[in-house]
């Protein structure tokens, strides 16, 4: 009953978070200078065409008009028409482009994960050693350098220089999709497993020094087997967490590199869509961002006390 509680109350933050994020989009488009109408009325438009295309558009009412408008509309799926092209359903244009934003993020977690909880753990046992000395240089090196630096330098070597991968997406591709997936997966991954490896080491200096793994090595049990069985099971708890937000993050990296690598996926949409001020296909897409982070923290907050019973005495 209380978990029943529990995920009820994140319910309606969630809701009040979404409602939030859709309002302040809906604002920020309604106040911001230029807007679709100049783009589709071309440079040399007059007042008058402006104006009509505004009314064309709908934007000749109160934003909080069309809001409410939008929210009935999205209830039922609908989420409007593209103002470009053939007009085309903003429903069919995200259905379309998440699936490239769902394997990118899919795989740059598991890669952060698998990286970030190895490379924690082994600096955490090699404390203030060599390895723990690498191991935080690295860390500090992805946590410092942005995607959108990393990328061409990482295309000159590998693409450009070396000639072992593809540079961008191809519609008709001659190579398996792992050769075109890697580096923006890597180029993704390399920030969150950093922090995630920084984390890690934090939480498992702090088990490793707890009496009851004094206590596990003197009875003998051997090393290893304290460090995973032990020292992590105890520590996993926040990194659980930590990789849960982390698909937020992944989220809005996404953006950079789905628009220089050319990929088909959410993010470089919403890029197309700010240039263009496309605003039912931006409104969409940050609503769909927002639901995913959400979503994504959701479940962590409904794993924690499924996985760890001290979580779950604690809420009763």
């Amino acid at each position: 009953m209380q978990l029943v509680r529990a995920i009820t109350s994140r319910l309606m933050y969630a809701a009040v978070s979404l409602f939030f994020v859709s309002v302040v989009t809906f604002m920020a488009d309604s106040i911001r200078p230029g807007g679709a109408e100049y783009a589709l009325a071309g440079e040399k438009a007059t007042k008058e065409t402006i104006e009509r295309v505004r009314k064309l558009l709908g934007k000749d009412q109160k934003w909080y008009v069309r809001y409410v408008k939008y929210i009935k509309n999205a209830a039922r799926l609908n989420f409007g028409n593209s103002y470009y092209g053939i007009k085309e359903p903003v429903f069919d244009i995200v259905k379309r482009n998440i699936p490239m934003t769902a394997r990118l993020a899919f795989w740059a977690v598991l890669l952060s994960s698998c990286i970030g909880i190895t490379l924690g753990v082994i600096a955490a046992v090699y404390q203030l050693r060599t390895a723990d000395k690498l191991i935080l240089f690295f860390s500090t090196f992805g946590t410092t350098i942005p995607s959108f630096v990393l990328a061409p330098i990482l295309t000159a070597v590998f693409c450009t220089n070396l000639n072992l991968l593809p540079i961008n997406w191809e519609v008709y591709r001659d190579l398996p999709d792992f050769y075109y997936l890697v580096l923006p997966v890597s180029i993704m991954s390399l920030g969150p497993s950093a922090r995630l490896t920084r984390n890690t080491r934090s939480l498992m200096i702090d088990v490793l020094h707890q009496e009851f793994i004094r206590f596990a090595v003197a009875k003998g049990v051997p090393r290893w087997k304290v460090i995973i069985r032990h020292g992590l099971r105890n520590a996993i708890m926040p990194i659980i967490t930590q990789i849960g937000m982390m698909l937020g993050g992944l989220l809005s990296g996404s953006f950079v590199i789905e628009s220089y690598f050319t990929l088909p996926g959410i993010g470089k949409e919403a890029v197309e869509s700010i240039k263009r001020g496309d605003t039912p296909v931006l409104i969409t897409i940050t609503l769909v961002g927002a639901t995913i982070f959400v979503v994504s923290n959701l479940i962590v907050d409904i794993l924690l006390p499924i996985l760890d019973p001290r979580i779950r005495e604690a809420q009763v």
